[in-house]
């Protein structure tokens, strides 16, 4: 029998799992808006200046691999407080200001975040296998409001405030520790369903479904758009004619217009027959942005771009992270699909900023850097609509997702 309510103890792990969600964008979304500080105080090139954000993302794609072993071998509860823990030391090995340890702490932050990146998906499929849609839509609408937050308030707290790029990055780490304290608790949960390996006859087996690869594909492109953009989108419309200041609060804009789509997609997703309407409908709000900088760039033109592209980034990064649960059919396969979707899909990710900083480096301007984002459009098209045909992971197909709603 299906359980439609929430005990004590579960609403507690809500609390928990929004907390962790908080923290899961905020120490690389404030990166982007303070990037020509960071190079003017540091002396970086803008290739160097794109590792901050390409280094999270290598670390995303290495340890998503792992962070099933480490759920597996010490429980996902436990990890994600570990994760947590690195996540906190990175921000202050960040705040020394000093370029090894700025990138040192960079690799921490991303490792902390992969982890729960992988993690947190199969959590709600163990805890909660009867509302993924409507865990999914509260927690990227809770990364999706602070990774706003944290693209908005950067240069303010950095040149307003009299705090400099480093403090401003590192006040992000009291977050960290609210969701410590949060989550502590739930590091003595560790059940014996998720604690048992996955079966051996299904070992390696991910590597060979179509549908694993779709969904990888899918997240790996979006995420290819969505971290270029938040890297190198306020040197863009700099380069367009507004000021510092105006293209943080711009990409402020594009993170909060996200959480509608955020919030919304995975509950529609979940209730559908299939996603492929959604995967058309973020495709076409990013070929009409990108459309309108390259075309016509002046500011109306410019507002409604930043707003078409932050609605369907915020749709396009919360469907797939509900494909992860839609397209498991046990959290053990959740997990699994997590792990490779995020690895792989990270890795493709991660050639963007620093290549994209290379490429403006050598022409000097941002229009290829657009016209690049344009193309993976159709890239985001094809493979959001493969994965989103009606299918587990090691099944052929299924009639009913009724056991993931």
């Amino acid at each position: 029998m299906k359980s439609r309510s929430f005990t004590s103890t579960q609403l507690w792990l809500i609390l928990g799992i929004l907390l962790v969600a908080f923290n899961l964008r905020p120490a690389i979304m404030a990166v982007g808006p303070l990037v020509p500080l960071i190079r003017e105080d540091t002396g970086i090139s803008n290739s160097v200046a794109g590792m901050l954000t390409t280094i999270p993302l290598l670390s995303f794609a290495v340890f998503s691999l792992i962070a099933p072993r480490l759920g597996i071998r010490f429980g996902s509860h436990v990890a994600i407080f570990g994760a947590l823990l690195t996540l906190f030391a990175g921000m202050l090995l960040r705040a020394t200001a000093f370029v090894p340890t700025l990138l040192i702490g960079t690799i921490l932050i991303g490792t902390g975040i992969a982890i729960c990146n992988v993690l947190l998906p199969s959590i709600i499929k163990l805890s909660f296998p009867y509302k993924v849609g409507l865990m999914t839509s509260l927690y990227t609408a809770g990364m999706g409001l602070f990774a706003s937050l944290a693209s908005g308030v950067s240069v303010p707290l950095a040149d307003n405030a009299g705090l400099g790029w480093s403090n401003a990055l590192a006040i992000w780490g009291v977050l960290v520790l609210v969701a410590l304290i949060i989550w502590f608790p739930q590091i003595r949960q560790k059940s014996n369903s998720e604690a048992s390996p996955a079966p051996q006859k299904l070992t390696g087996a991910i590597w060979k479904e179509p549908v694993a690869w779709y969904v990888t594909l899918f997240m790996g492109f979006q995420s290819f758009l969505f971290y270029n953009t938040i890297a190198w989108l306020p040197d863009v419309l700099q380069s367009l004619g507004l000021s510092l200041v105006l293209a943080g609060w711009m990409l402020f804009l594009l993170q909060i217009i996200s959480i509608p789509g955020n919030f919304a997609v995975p509950l529609i997703a979940a209730k559908s027959q299939d996603q492929k309407p959604i995967v058309v409908v973020i495709c076409s709000f990013y070929i009409i942005s990108l459309s309108g900088l390259i075309v016509l760039p002046n500011l109306p033109v410019i507002i409604i771009s930043v707003l078409l592209m932050g609605f369907a980034q915020g749709m396009a990064f919360s469907l797939a992270l509900t494909l992860l649960g839609l397209r498991a059919s046990t959290p053990q396969d959740a997990s699994r699909l997590s792990g490779m979707a995020q690895s792989l899909g990270y890795l493709v990710a991660s050639i963007g900023p620093v290549f994209m900083g290379t490429l403006y480096d050598v022409f000097s301007t941002w229009q290829p850097f657009l016209y690049c984002l344009f193309i993976v459009t159709f890239f985001i098209f094809a493979f959001g609509w493969k994965a989103s045909k009606n299918q587990y992971v090691f099944e052929k197909s299924f009639s009913s997702q009724s056991e993931a709603r």
